[in-house]
Parts: C-alpha cells; structure tokens; sequence
C-alpha cells in the first residue's frame, strides 16, 4: 500500500491504495467521487476525464499515486459550493446536450479546459477539441451547441446535421 495524498475539489484527500490503482477507480470507490465515469479502461471514451492540475486528463490512464500533491478537479467540483451549476452544466441543460448522461461529465470536463484555453471556440475548435470523447446518444450537435452557448456564442447559426 502506498500513501498518498491530493486535494480533491477543494479538499484534501489522504488514502493508503495499492500502487497499481487507477486514478478513476481511487476517485469513485475511495473518495465517493462518481460523477467521473468508467467507460472503456482503455482511454478510448473520455467518460474520465478530470483536471489535474489545470490540465485535462483521462483519469484511466494515471494512477492514483502520479497525483499525489496535485490539485483535482471532477465533474462534482466544478459547480458552486452553494449547488449553482457552471455554465457548461446549464449549457448542456438547456441545449439537451445530454441524453443517457454516461459521457457527460467527460464532455463537460473536456470542454472546459477547451474554455479555459479559448474561451470564444469555433464550432470546428470544438468538434476537434472533443474528439477523444465518444458519446453513443446525441450525435454530437447539441453538445457542440451548448460548449459554444457556454462561451456566450451565437447558436442559431450552427447549422443542423
């Protein structure tokens, strides 16, 4: 077992883990954390993906101690402490960019390093941006519909596929 430590949306988080677990499997089954989701085990589907530190990362493809002392961001943390939604979250709302809900949250925490990097994507910026993540229900529009509504865009112009 080997110790490690991580601030996880905001909080710190101490567990003991065998050196082989997952990132995604320490986040879901010892820190609670599901909102992050297993979809493929082989960094195929991007349901995974969380921030650490700042950066975008499949969380199958780390192990929980490569994040020891890292900051960890997860679907759960990225609304308001108060419950207010980000806008990436009222965005996906509003635009039904969501349908099962398995992708989600990957979606979601890919689109906003996307924001954060470019905060004003064009609609071909994003469609590439989101191309590690496989969503099997909505056909991709009204995801992309919501990530550029979230940067305040324009999207009645997106054209219908």
């Amino acid at each position: 077992m080997t110790h490690v430590s991580m601030t996880v949306n905001g909080k710190p988080v101490t567990r003991d883990v065998e050196a082989r677990r997952l990132l995604v499997d320490y986040l879901r089954q010892d820190v609670g954390l599901t909102g992050t989701h297993v979809g493929c085990d082989t960094s195929q589907c991007g349901a995974c993906v969380v921030h650490v530190n700042g950066m975008a990362i499949k969380a199958c493809t780390m192990l929980a101690v490569e994040a020891e002392g890292a900051e960890v961001l997860t679907i759960e943390g990225l609304a308001e402490p108060d419950g207010t939604l980000h806008p990436l979250q009222e965005a996906f709302n509003a635009h039904h960019g969501l349908q099962c809900g398995f992708c989600t949250a990957g979606m979601i925490m890919s689109a906003a390093s996307l924001l954060e990097a470019n905060p004003a994507p064009t609609e071909s910026e994003v469609r590439h941006h989101l191309e590690g993540n496989i969503c099997r229900c909505t056909g991709y529009h009204n995801i992309v519909k919501a990530v550029m509504a979230a940067s305040g865009q324009d999207v009645a112009a997106l054209a219908a596929e």
